[in-house]
């Protein structure tokens, strides 16, 4: 008989914990102008702002209406603008607002919080191993994903 392997079980498990568990922490902190939702969106432009609509799809895996609905909301509450590329019209930058800029160390404080938790009893080389898996099944998921796309 084959092992049943839970990974993908698991995975879903901790998901939904750690987005529970993440709500809460902002919520105590008193950061309630972001969603922890919306700061899947928010933490690549933190790490690089001004960055195209095509570029921010790829670094949070999500769909373009689900990421152009979530950029309109952040756009309704000042967080980002949305910015026309001066030599080409067609290309949409993503900014942050001065609003955002101001959100950005509470929430990252809250982020750090949140990885404490979730790498409590962990060594460095145990979290560069784990962290390494991820990346390994992400790609795996990419590259299914981009196969099974064409067909």
């Amino acid at each position: 008989m084959e092992k049943v392997r839970e990974g993908g079980f698991l995975m879903t498990k901790i998901r939904k914990l750690s987005e529970r568990i993440f709500a809460k922490i902002l919520r105590d902190s008193d950061v309630s102008e972001i969603t922890a939702a919306q700061g899947r969106v928010m933490f690549p432009l933190w790490q690089k702002d001004d960055i195209s609509f095509q570029e921010l799809k790829r670094k949070t895996s999500l769909s373009k209406a689900t990421l152009s609905h979530m950029l309109d909301n952040l756009e309704k509450s000042g967080h980002i603008k949305r910015v026309h590329v001066a030599n080409d019209k067609r290309i949409i930058n993503i900014k942050l607002t001065e609003k955002n800029k101001n959100l950005q160390d509470k929430f990252i404080q809250v982020s750090n919080e949140m990885r404490d938790i979730f790498y409590d009893n962990f060594s460095e080389n145990e979290i560069d191993e784990f962290e390494n898996y991820l990346r390994r099944l992400l790609e795996n998921l990419n590259k299914y994903s981009e196969e099974n796309k064409k067909k």
